[in-house]
């Protein structure tokens, strides 16, 4: 369970902001595929399963697909961002991340009037916004938004393995793992990949 997991939004609403939401991002280190962003905004009076969350790098895959619908139906509001690998190659892996939390704030049903982000780089969003450095860790609404990020990326991710079966996409999600990196050693690359990427291929 999170510390104090509603401080941080309960800080900004007694300051005024009603709708505060929490950013985060998966897929910034892969290889291929998209980076995907995602913006969940909460009540505490209305989140019964806040105990139950955590960090997504910290739940197994079962408990994060587990959590993933019940935070879409208790979230005030939420939105998801999916930038491709070609735009990716095109602006570089950081504007992308911008384009995606971008895109998953205009997705949401209630326009957040606040943002809490992961990290220590404030987006270019025309928001009152605050980032925090592991976030995900210490702030509800971001742990919301890293468990919807990762959900739908690895499911889109492992829907590419049937297309692309040689880089075990639907194991590693894109990331540079060895058997990935075999993969791309023995078939080449494929249409999903990052050519502005650096790979390190095995001989």
């Amino acid at each position: 369970m999170i510390p104090n997991p509603f401080l941080s939004e309960r800080s900004l609403q007694d300051r005024g902001y009603a709708h505060v939401a929490g950013i985060d991002e998966v897929g910034r280190g892969c290889i291929a595929g998209p980076v995907v962003a995602a913006c969940v905004v909460l009540d505490e009076k209305c989140f019964p399963i806040a105990d139950q969350i955590r960090d997504s790098k910290k739940l197994s895959e079962k408990k994060r697909e587990a959590l993933y619908p019940q935070i879409i139906e208790h979230a005030v509001s939420y939105g998801i961002g999916m930038i491709d690998h070609a735009r990716v190659d095109q602006i570089n892996i950081l504007q992308a991340t911008f384009e995606a939390m971008q895109m998953a704030i205009a997705q949401c049903s209630i326009p957040p009037d606040a943002c809490l982000i992961d990290g220590n780089q404030k987006a270019p969003i025309d928001l009152p916004q605050w980032t925090i450095v592991k976030g995900d860790q210490k702030v509800i609404s971001i742990a919301c938004a890293s468990i919807v990020a990762k959900v739908f990326r690895d499911r889109w991710m492992i829907q590419q393995d049937k297309t692309y079966p040689y880089y075990g996409f639907a194991q590693n999600k894109g990331y540079g793992t060895l058997a990935h990196r075999q993969g791309i050693a023995k078939y080449g690359f494929c249409p999903l990949h990052r050519k502005s990427f650096q790979v390190q291929i095995p001989t």
